[in-house]
């Protein structure tokens, strides 16, 4: 099964930027869907992007179009998401996950995803 490990979450002031790290391990599938979820206090979890490693096609929620940029480095097995702009709102513990071999169309499905990385806190301060 595919392992993931996140890093790069912090605290910023509003404003700023941060880049969080998602390192696989596994098996080398050619195409899957991977991407960053989020849970803020109180709140149920949403998918915040998503990348489809077979052709690179991305997906991002409204709120984060514009200022989050999701990307993959197959050499290192490595996703990341390049956060721009924080708001408060992007408060949250952010997870990165991945899917066994499927179609792109499926990346913005949540049942997709079987394999979750243990999360990493994003704090965004105003």
């Amino acid at each position: 099964q595919i392992q993931l490990a996140e890093s790069g979450g912090g605290s910023v002031e509003t404003g700023g930027s941060l880049r969080l790290s998602c390192a696989a391990s596994g098996p080398n599938y050619s195409r899957i869907c991977m991407a960053w979820f989020r849970q803020g206090p109180g709140k149920e979890r949403e998918r915040v992007a998503s990348i489809f490693t077979g052709d690179g096609t991305t997906d991002y929620v409204d709120s984060v179009k514009g200022r989050f940029t999701i990307s993959q480095d197959n050499a290192q097995n490595t996703l990341y998401l390049q956060m721009n702009s924080l708001k408060p709102e992007d408060t949250a513990q952010y997870f990165c996950a991945a899917s066994g071999p499927r179609s792109g169309l499926l990346c913005s499905r949540t049942y997709t995803y079987t394999f979750w990385g243990q999360g990493t806190q994003v704090t965004v301060s105003s």
